[in-house]
C-alpha cells in the first residue's frame, strides 16, 4: 500500500492577529503523517471497519449504556485521538504498530498494543479493561494496523502523537488559564467543564474536561505538557490546525494548568513508575528522585536549578 504521507505545500513563517497578539505558525517544511480516512476502508475490511467504529463511537458500544458492554465513562476514543486517530499532532495512532511491543517506564515492563489500549480504557475513559481476546480488541488493533501501513517498523513519523511545546520560564498559571478557558473553550465545553452530551445519550459532541465523566488522574492528558501540546495544535476545535494555531504557547500551558487543576476522577497509580527516576518532569505525584515538590512537577518550570 502506498505511504500515507500526503504532500503539503511549503509555507513561510506567518503570524495571525488574535486580540492584538502574534501567534506562531508552524512551517510546513516537511510533510507530516496524515492517516487514511474511513472512506478508504474497503468493503471487505470488516474488522478494520468495526475498529474504526469503536474508536469513533466508543460510548455506543462500550459506554455506560453500551450495546456490547458497560466499561467506560461515556467518552469516545476520538475525543482525544481526533478524527479516528488520523490528524497530525492530534494524538494520532501512526506509530502504534511500528513501535509496539515496547518497554514503557510507567509500567516498568514490555507492553503490547492490547495493554496500551487498555491503559486508555482504564485511564482516559476511566473504565475497565477490554478482554484482550475479544472481537472488539482485535478490531481496534486491526484498525491501528490498517492506519500504520506504510510506516516502517521501529520508526515514528513526523506528526505522530502530540507535539511538544517550548517550556515556559515560569510556572503554568491556572488563574490566567481560567481566562483563556472562558474566552476560547467555555462555549463548547461549558462553564462547569462538563462538555455537551449527544442528544441520543451516547458520547459527547464536546467532551467533559473535568468532573466525574472526564479522564482520570492516571491519564496521559493529566500531565500538562501533553494537554498543552494537544490544545495548542488542535483547539479551539474546528479553528486551530497544526500549521495555524489560535492560542499562544503561554495560553496553551496556562489553560492546560487550569483544566488539570480542576477535579478529576482519581486513579490508583501506586504501581506506576517503579523506577521513580524515570518519572516525567510534569508527573504531578510523588515521590520524586529530584526533591522538587508536587506543585513544581505539575506546573513547572522544569529547568535545572
Amino acid at each position: 500500500m502506498k505511504s500515507r504521507l500526503i504532500a503539503l505545500p511549503l509555507i513561510l513563517l506567518l503570524a495571525i492577529s488574535c486580540s492584538q497578539k502574534q501567534v506562531h505558525i508552524e512551517p510546513r517544511d516537511e510533510a507530516p503523517w496524515y492517516g487514511w480516512n474511513k472512506y478508504q476502508l474497503k468493503q471487505e475490511d470488516s474488522l478494520e471497519r468495526y475498529g474504526h467504529e469503536l474508536i469513533s463511537n466508543t460510548s455506543y458500544y462500550l459506554g455506560p449504556k453500551g450495546t456490547v458492554a458497560a466499561l467506560t465513562n461515556g467518552m469516545n476514543c476520538q475525543n482525544c485521538h481526533l478524527e479516528g486517530g488520523t490528524l497530525p499532532w492530534g494524538n494520532n495512532y501512526s506509530a502504534v504498530i511500528s513501535t509496539y511491543p515496547k518497554f514503557r517506564a510507567r509500567s516498568g515492563g514490555i507492553e503490547t498494543i492490547s495493554k496500551r489500549v487498555n491503559d486508555c480504557m482504564e485511564r482516559s475513559l476511566n473504565g475497565k479493561p477490554l478482554d484482550s481476546n475479544s472481537r472488539e480488541m482485535q478490531a481496534i488493533i486491526a484498525y491501528m494496523k490498517w492506519l500504520g501501513e506504510g510506516v516502517s517498523k521501529g520508526t515514528t513519523p513526523r506528526g505522530a502523537g502530540i507535539k511538544d511545546l517550548p517550556e515556559l520560564d515560569r510556572p503554568a498559571d491556572p488563574t490566567h488559564g481560567l481566562l483563556v478557558y472562558q474566552q476560547q473553550c467555555q462555549s463548547c465545553h461549558g462553564a462547569n467543564g462538563a462538555g455537551q452530551a449527544n442528544p441520543d445519550g451516547y458520547g459527547y459532541t464536546y467532551p467533559p474536561l473535568w468532573g466525574p465523566n472526564s479522564y482520570n488522574t492516571g491519564a496521559g492528558l493529566y500531565r500538562i505538557s501533553r494537554l498543552a501540546g494537544y490544545v495548542k495544535y488542535n483547539m479551539p476545535f474546528g479553528l486551530a490546525k497544526y500549521h495555524s494555531p489560535v492560542l499562544t504557547d503561554a495560553e496553551s500551558w496556562d489553560v492546560a494548568a487550569y483544566i488539570n487543576s480542576m477535579p478529576h476522577p482519581v486513579k490508583d497509580i501506586s504501581g506506576d513508575w517503579p523506577d521513580i527516576s524515570k518519572k516525567p518532569k510534569d508527573h504531578p505525584f510523588g515521590p520524586f528522585a529530584d526533591g522538587r515538590s508536587e506543585a513544581e512537577h505539575k506546573y513547572g518550570p522544569w529547568a535545572k536549578k
